[in-house]
């Protein structure tokens, strides 16, 4: 079966084709196609709604052409049409979710909406089948979740941030600093040459027996400690501040996950989101999990950020469960708890 798969929640327009038998567990990806506005939104410091939205609306028609192009295939060998429609920014929400539903009505083929959350988490279906239950953690710009998964499809979010997201913590505290959009990269780069013991910062995980986090406290210590530095006229060594933050922030995710896993009596874990390219979080769960024996996931590199390929790749399951969307289809800018199929 053949998925033609649109992801638009946010700064980048994605499209791919993949391929994948019914009953299988197994993916061809043909082609993937992303165009970023990272350049667009660089000069803001960070995402402009109006302007993605407008962005999104003059690149998916011609990344879309390009996608099947690039498979080898046409709009007629298409079998199912798949779509982000939540969470996200809603006006390049609608642009994806009606340029899909287009498609699929023109071509007469069924369309499924798709939670963007669950597209992260399935970036890690495309390595085989998965043993269920099993805790995903999903990290990234605008979303730090903690989710409880009894299958590919039915999820229940235990823990969520409760301010800001930790790849948004990441940027607003790298923008402080004086780095480019999109700090995160920057800040993993500099962390690698600082001391992660330098500074002492408060943790992110709260300490009510929940599985939340909290970042705002985090985000106006570092603010206040370089405002304060800066009032004195002191230095600050901004890779011993990036180091600090990252070992902080990794530490509180370690130990939320570790609490998860327990109660719950689960020892498989998947990683995913865009944060989840950050070489210290990633190393850090690797060693937590080799060392509890936890079966840990986490998607390549090129499957961390927003596209196409992790939408068609939950969809797959959704359609196998008989959760296909209708043109009432629309965009939700956040997602409900209840995990409502479409």
């Amino acid at each position: 079966m053949l998925y033609l798969a649109f992801e638009s929640s946010c700064d980048e327009t994605a499209v791919a084709v993949v391929s994948s038998p019914d009953g299988s567990d197994e993916f061809t990806v043909l082609s993937s196609e992303i165009a970023s506005q990272i350049d667009v939104h660089a000069k803001f410091g960070g995402v402009v709604p109006e302007i993605a939205s407008r962005a999104h609306i003059e690149a998916i028609s011609a990344l879309t052409y390009k996608a099947l192009a690039d498979a080898g295939v046409t709009a007629a060998d298409i079998d199912r049409v798949a779509v982000t429609t939540e969470p996200g920014l809603i006006g390049a929400l609608l642009v994806g979710v009606n340029f899909a539903k287009s498609f699929a009505y023109s071509n007469g083929k069924p369309v499924l909406g798709v939670n963007h959350i669950k597209g992260h988490v399935a970036a890690n279906y495309l390595n085989g089948r998965i043993k269920t239950p099993f805790i995903a953690f999903v990290a990234s710009g605008g979303h730090t979740s903690i989710i409880k998964a009894d299958s590919y499809t039915d999820f229940e979010t235990v823990g969520r941030t409760l301010d800001d997201a930790v790849g948004e913590a990441f940027d607003k505290i790298g923008r402080r600093m004086g780095l480019s959009y999109p700090c995160g990269a920057e800040m993993d780069r500099l962390a690698a040459q600082g001391d992660p013991k330098a500074f002492k910062m408060p943790p992110v995980h709260m300490k009510d027996g929940s599985f939340n986090f909290s970042l705002s406290g985090l985000k106006t210590h570092v603010i206040n400690l370089l405002n304060t530095a800066e009032m004195r006229g002191e230095s600050v060594n901004i890779a011993d501040v990036c180091a600090s933050v990252t070992a902080v922030i990794c530490d509180s995710v370690v130990y939320q996950l570790g609490q998860c896993l327990k109660r719950y009596r689960v020892d498989t874990l998947l990683a995913a989101g865009g944060v989840l390219a950050n070489s210290h979080l990633r190393a850090a769960l690797t060693s937590f999990c080799n060392k509890k024996g936890v079966d840990l996931h986490i998607p390549p590199l090129s499957l961390c950020g927003d596209n196409g390929v992790m939408i068609a790749a939950a969809a797959k399951y959704e359609y196998e469960k008989g959760l296909v969307s209708d043109m009432s289809l629309d965009g939700r800018p956040s997602s409900k708890d209840d995990w409502k199929s479409y």
